[in-house]
């Protein structure tokens, strides 16, 4: 039975598929208006910056890499960067092209998967990959072979495509040689075939007008798209070194969440990931992506949080031919790491993961012993903004019926491929009507 407002007095979802993590969701309808939305998150706490404490200043490269194995690279890039901030080492080119090219590899297989797997069935209707496979095989064995490339290129340079095991403090324990990056060629151009294919695929896909309204934030960098970077920029004019981070930004707790929530320090909400970093940098696309983001009907900025899966996939396009260039261009460094020595002092670091900016801080004391760490991963910093995008869509929908509206609240969440699991963790979605004064 439903109410006045189209939705049931009490809808509960056990369990949202489609996202990594456990959660709920809880909307309140108040007089026609959603007049409250939390993102409660429950997974039990993870303990990673309680754990690092402690540890050699070594060890934080390869024990962050188990928060996720989606995004293991990400964990261990910003754990470099903020070791290699204290002690005041700047690697050599060619070991930062390397870590691109890693980087590279995280991109294309992660964004793979949540375009396919994760985020096309709620725009064809399905509820999950499986039951799409019979209509849409030829799609998804396409975003598998992508998947697949991007795990190689990971292999290659990191070891391994799940928790990578060549990642080491200042590079990498070996370079990898021409002949083992150059079998990647062919595989990357199929692959930036595919990715071109996706994105005209995706661009089909139907969404409302709604936009995010808050501030976007990514890395800032004069020539590259945003990746790897010692600057933070945002639409506000935000332009802050790392080490300003802690001056502009701050994390706070809230009872119906195990991850805290981040914010700019005067409390406004702001988004990190791919609508960010397009939208801040869509002039620094390699050629081909940003043709195939104008063929999409991109403009320079893109706001609209349920195309996030259009931007994705011109990501995609992007890494696979910033790969091509990086290997056409290899040259093994002279040696595949530059020695970076214990100090006490404190480090700040920051790449974009593929779901957004992920910051690292780590206090160390004279050995090198880790006395304080500071995780902050893309979801904790967009919680607030998720909540904000669900009661606009909400909002939107509230006429649409209980199933409907249930559907595009779960939506509104996976448009940010949030790893709750890295922040610690979604989903359960209920509808709650408030009766006034009646």
């Amino acid at each position: 039975m439903t109410n006045r407002f189209g939705v049931t007095p009490f809808v509960d979802v056990e369990a949202l598929t489609r996202v990594e993590g456990e959660g709920g969701l809880l909307v309140r309808v108040e007089d026609g208006h959603v007049a409250d939305v939390e993102l409660r998150i429950f997974e039990p706490p993870r303990f990673f910056e309680g754990f690092l404490r402690g540890r050699g200043h070594d060890e934080p490269v390869d024990l962050t890499a188990r928060v996720c194995g989606i995004c293991p690279v990400a964990y261990q890039l910003s754990a470099c960067a903020a070791m290699e901030d204290a002690a005041g080492v700047v690697v050599p080119s060619a070991i930062r092209d390397l870590r691109r090219l890693l980087y590279c590899g995280e991109w294309i297989e992660s964004h793979a998967l949540h375009i396919h797997l994760l985020h096309a069935p709620d725009f064809l209707g399905y509820e999950h990959a499986l039951t799409m496979a019979a209509d849409h095989g030829e799609q998804l064995e396409r975003g598998l072979r992508l998947k697949a490339v991007g795990n190689d290129v990971m292999a290659a340079v990191g070891g391994r495509a799940v928790h990578p095991v060549n990642v080491r403090l200042g590079g990498f324990h070996r370079a990898p040689t021409p002949a083992e990056l150059q079998a990647l060629v062919e595989p990357l151009r199929r692959a930036r075939d595919d990715a071109l294919g996706v994105v005209r695929w995706v661009a089909a896909f139907e969404w409302p007008d709604v936009e995010v309204g808050c501030e976007l934030v990514a890395i800032g960098h004069p020539s590259e798209y945003p990746v790897l970077g010692d600057r933070i920029v945002s639409t506000g004019g935000l332009d802050i070194p790392v080490r300003a981070w802690g001056e502009h930004f701050h994390e706070e707790h809230r009872s119906r969440s195990t991850a805290l929530y981040a914010f700019r320090t005067d409390g406004r909400h702001y988004l990190t990931g791919p609508l960010a970093r397009y939208s801040l940098a869509s002039g620094r696309l390699h050629p081909v992506a940003r043709e195939a983001a104008r063929d999409a009907g991109l403009g320079p900025v893109c706001r609209n949080p349920f195309q996030s899966v259009v931007v994705r996939a011109v990501e995609v396009v992007h890494a696979c031919e910033t790969a091509l260039q990086l290997v056409a261009a290899y040259e093994p460094p002279a040696e595949p790491f530059v020695e970076v020595p214990p100090v006490a002092g404190a480090g700040h670091g920051v790449t974009e993961a593929p779901r957004g900016l992920l910051y690292h801080r780590y206090v160390t004391d004279a050995d090198g012993t880790v006395v304080e760490a500071q995780l902050v991963p893309p979801t904790s910093q967009n919680q607030a903004a998720i909540e904000d995008d669900v009661r606009a869509v909400a909002m939107h929908y509230l006429d649409a019926g209980h199933d409907e509206l249930t559907r595009r609240c779960e939506m509104a969440v996976r448009n940010h491929d949030p790893c709750i699991s890295c922040a610690t963790h979604f989903l359960d979605v209920r509808v709650v009507p408030v009766q006034t004064g009646r």
